[in-house]
Order: C-alpha cells, then sequence, then structure tokens
C-alpha cells in the first residue's frame, strides 16, 4: 500500500483482535460466552473498548479471531459491528477457526491465528498490523503508538505498562535500556527487572503489539514451519525478535485516552470474578477511575432500543431508589434500594428487596424481599422472594461460588439448585 503525503498512518494499518479465548477464571461467566463477550459497564461487551479504540484511533480495517464458544460473540459483532462500508475501503471480517489450512488444524496459538488468516490480511493491502487482545479494559489512542512504531524503525513495537514490581510477576515483563530498547521479555518472572531509574516499577506487557505487516508475514511463515514452537506471540514470536530484531516498548501512558477526569491511566484485565466486579463497581464512584461519559472518545457497541429506567412506589419501606448506582435503558426498580450497584438493560426488582454492591447483568429479576450483597449475577438469573445472600459466608458458599475476597457470583444453574433443595 502506497502512502499518500499526510496520510495517517491508521488509515494504513488494520487491527488484528485476538477474541477466541475463553478466559476460564471467570468460571461460570464464560460457560455459554468466551471472555471478549462478556457484559461490562452497564451495555457493552469487553471486546467493545479494543474495537471503539481502533476505531477512534482512525483504523477502518479490523478482523476478529473468535474460537471458544464465540455465537454470543459474533452475534453482538452482526449486531453492534454491523455498519463498515467495504465502499469506504472499511472492514470488519469474523475470523472463526474453520480449519482453512488443515481440516485437522483449529488454532494453534495466538500467532497461529494471524497465520491461517494470512490471505485475508493480505488483502486488505496494509502497510502495518496492530495486534490486539480482545479482553481488557482501557482507552487508548492506536496512532500514536503507530507513530513510534515507524519513528523508531522497530520491527515489533510492543505496549506497556507501568506496575509496581511486586505485581509484575504475573505479566510478560520487558527488561528495557534508556532508549526504550527492549532487551529481554521474560514471561511472569519470580523477580521482575524493573524500569531504568525507577527501582519500584516495572514494564508490563499489555498485548497489544504494532508490526510491518511484511516482516510479520514472513516471521508467521517461518514460524509456522517450526516444529518446535508453540506458534504463540508471547512465547515465540516476541522474544525472538528481542533476540534477533529490534524491538522498542511503548508506554500506554503516552497514549492513554482520557477526558481529564481520571488521576492515572486505566487498564484493567477483568479476568478474575473479583476483578471483574471490582471493575464495574469502580463505575460508580463519584469520580470514576475510567470516564464512560467522554464523548470525545465513545465506547461503540449494540444499542438496543429500550424504554428508559423508571423509578416506582414512594413510600416508606417500599420506595424505589437508587443512590451511587449505574442503572441501564428498560430497568425498573420497584419499591426497593439499589445502592452502589449495576443494573444492566431490563433488570427488575420488586418491592422490598435491596441491593448493595451488586453487579447484575441483563434481564435479572429480582424478587420481593430479597436481600442482596456483593453479587455478581449472570444474565437471565431470576431472584427468589427473600433470598439474602451476603450475610452468611458459609451458606453462600453452600450453593452459589463465593470468591475468597466474598463476591458470590449466581447463576440460575445454582438458583434452581437452592430452590430444589428447599422444596
Amino acid at each position: 500500500m502506497k502512502a499518500r503525503p499526510n496520510q495517517r498512518l491508521s488509515s494504513q494499518a488494520m487491527a488484528f483482535v485476538l477474541a477466541g479465548g475463553r478466559g476460564s477464571r471467570l468460571k461460570e461467566l464464560t460457560d455459554r460466552r468466551a471472555k471478549p463477550a462478556v457484559y461490562f459497564g452497564g451495555k457493552t461487551r469487553i471486546i467493545d473498548f479494543a474495537l471503539s479504540n481502533a476505531l477512534n484511533s482512525g483504523v477502518r480495517k479490523m478482523a476478529i479471531a473468535t474460537q471458544y464458544k464465540a455465537h454470543s460473540l459474533i452475534r453482538h459483532m452482526q449486531r453492534g459491528w454491523g455498519f463498515f462500508r467495504a465502499e469506504r475501503n472499511e472492514y470488519l471480517d469474523i475470523l472463526p477457526a474453520s480449519q482453512r489450512v488443515d481440516e485437522n488444524k483449529w488454532y494453534l496459538g495466538t500467532a497461529d491465528a494471524v497465520t491461517q488468516n494470512i490471505d485475508i490480511v493480505d488483502s486488505y493491502g496494509v502497510k502495518y498490523v496492530i495486534i490486539l487482545a480482545g479482553d481488557h479494559i482501557y482507552k487508548m489512542d492506536y496512532e500514536i503508538m503507530l507513530m513510534q512504531h515507524v519513528a523508531t524503525r522497530a520491527d515489533v513495537t510492543i505496549g506497556c505498562l507501568t506496575v509496581p514490581k511486586e505485581e509484575a510477576t504475573a505479566f510478560g515483563v520487558m527488561h528495557v535500556d534508556t532508549e526504550g530498547r527492549i532487551t529481554d521479555f521474560l514471561e511472569k518472572p519470580k523477580n521482575p527487572p524493573t524500569i531504568p531509574g525507577d527501582p519500584k516499577n516495572s514494564l508490563a506487557s499489555m498485548g497489544i503489539y504494532v508490526f510491518n505487516w511484511d516482516f510479520l508475514r514472513d516471521l508467521l511463515i517461518r514460524d509456522a514451519e517450526d516444529p518446535n514452537s508453540s506458534h504463540d506471540f508471547g512465547n515465540d514470536i516476541i522474544p525472538d525478535i528481542v533476540k534477533n530484531g529490534k524491538a522498542m516498548a511503548h508506554s500506554f501512558a503516552e497514549s492513554c485516552v482520557t477526558s481529564g477526569l481520571e488521576d492515572e491511566p486505566y487498564w484493567r484485565d477483568v479476568g478474575t470474578i473479583d476483578a471483574f466486579w471490582q471493575a464495574n463497581i469502580d463505575l460508580t464512584d463519584f469520580v470514576p477511575k475510567l470516564d464512560l461519559y467522554d464523548n470525545s472518545w465513545p465506547i461503540w457497541t449494540y444499542a438496543e432500543i429500550v424504554p428508559p429506567a423508571k423509578f416506582i412506589h414512594d413510600e416508606d419501606g417500599r420506595r424505589g431508589s437508587a443512590v451511587s448506582s449505574l442503572i441501564s435503558g428498560d430497568c425498573i426498580v420497584s419499591g426497593s434500594e439499589v445502592r452502589n450497584s449495576l443494573l444492566f438493560t431490563g433488570c427488575r426488582t420488586h418491592s422490598f428487596s435491596s441491593l448493595e454492591y451488586v453487579v447484575a447483568l441483563p434481564q435479572v429479576v429480582v424478587n420481593r424481599r430479597a436481600e442482596l450483597k456483593n453479587c455478581v449475577i449472570d444474565r437471565g438469573v431470576i431472584i427468589p422472594e427473600g433470598l439474602v445472600i451476603g450475610e452468611d459466608p458459609v451458606e453462600d458458599a453452600k450453593w452459589f461460588r463465593r470468591t475468597d475476597n466474598g463476591i458470590v457470583l449466581i447463576t440460575q444453574d445454582m438458583i434452581d439448585a437452592w430452590s430444589r433443595a428447599k422444596l
């Protein structure tokens, strides 16, 4: 692709989103959907953040590689992201693992997911490829990262987070020199290297990589022929470039998008029940760490046509109210008290019930006199009348999934087992 003068780098790039992972640490939340398709923030899905970042950055060519239980994710892509128009040179392709290369091969690793679709990437005619994970919450301008990649003539540019050294053991960690060149890449090291001049912090990989497509294409073909490779970016491709090429670190702080309200760059891996609950509850803060109300960097999603939220009954002990909470459209808070909670689209809470620090996914029904605290409730769950959760840890753990931090995950199967036992 020949660049025109003053052409934005993002218009010469495509985003390749890796969205095939289950996210097993989310337990029953990913029994029926892949982690990128899990709901977040009242009306969006996790994958919407990576895709919105690309769209807002000027990237108009995207591909999403799916594998594990992809129907919910694919349906969301079709409903919410179907506005790309080929006649405007815009493309969004969904690439399920479909044995395109070998009838016995699904996607063997993150790099193999790209390798099996080389012909599709070729058809885009792009110069740069941005490899993205589809399962993180953050706002980032990829154009800034592309500019650094071109200016430094890097073989790969890796998005990096600054994290405390003691937390870096859970990440792939970069050892960099004073120019930002990566000299070593360590996967979950026991003693992480720190940033030069900053002995308390380390640079951790965000799983975001920028490549020149010609360079990556050749590398992937060689990797596919290596019987000793696991065909993974973190395990194989990146360490090889660090050793034999030029890998540069890009600090997330340089390209993080803020509205001016956030006090630090925001990035979250909501890969556990505790982290998922906390990130959603954080949105109810007076000044949240992530500003979803910033119209200059919208998070695009499938916007259902639903009526506004509704609050009914106004008498002592039976007042429909919500304080420090996010209440989505088509919710009816009927004579119940909601505090520090987040209700997704279509929830119903009935008289004399109370919710505190609750994340309720779409279409949840909370029946009369239920008392819920510190919960994540899966889509479509019907909470029985009078059920109390969050008061007795032993009883909660007997019927539901309770984390060590006291967060209770509730699914309909768990409710059904509880109901049968109470008959």
